[in-house]
């Protein structure tokens, strides 16, 4: 059983817990953290979805991410989250965006982090990713501009991407 903290829709942390499965109350929300992986060479890490996802399965995401668990802070959580489904340990991240969903009762705080590591050193997490490739940055770009991006996070990184130039 996983549990979260539950937050109301401005962030303030409340005292209830919600369990992953369970209706979220509509004045409630769970906090959900990805992370864009930059290689310090400039490459982009893009993630292959399993296929037993049930949202976009064999996809690839630029991303890891996931729900905070009861108790981590954002930090945390993002940090949790990428060496689970990277194996990559990284301990600075910068946060480049942060939104809402009121239909699925969500805080979305979104980070980007550089690594210097082996790119052959990625380790796939069990029934959460499948494969994964670091992209060149004018490949990336492609990406980011191509119907192939899961449409929901090309959202979240939108603003990002147009200060880059990435996206006009």
């Amino acid at each position: 059983m996983e549990v979260w903290d539950a937050y109301t829709k401005s962030g303030v942390l409340t005292s209830k817990k919600l369990i992953r499965g369970e209706a979220i109350p509509d004045d409630l929300y769970h906090m959900v953290c990805e992370v864009l992986v930059q290689h310090e060479d400039g490459s982009y890490l893009c993630m292959k979805r399993s296929a037993s996802k049930h949202n976009y399965p064999g996809y690839y995401e630029a991303t890891a991410g996931g729900s905070a668990l009861q108790g981590e802070n954002k930090y945390q959580c993002i940090a949790r989250e990428l060496y689970e489904e990277t194996g990559l340990i990284c301990d600075s991240f910068t946060e480049i965006g942060c939104f809402i969903y009121d239909d699925d009762h969500c805080i979305f705080h979104c980070f980007i982090c550089q690594v210097n590591c082996d790119k052959n050193a990625i380790k796939l997490q069990a029934k959460e990713t499948d494969d994964y490739k670091w992209m060149p940055e004018t490949d990336f770009i492609k990406f980011i501009n191509s119907d192939q991006m899961i449409p929901n996070q090309k959202q979240r990184y939108m603003k990002y991407f147009m200060e880059k130039n990435y996206i006009n």
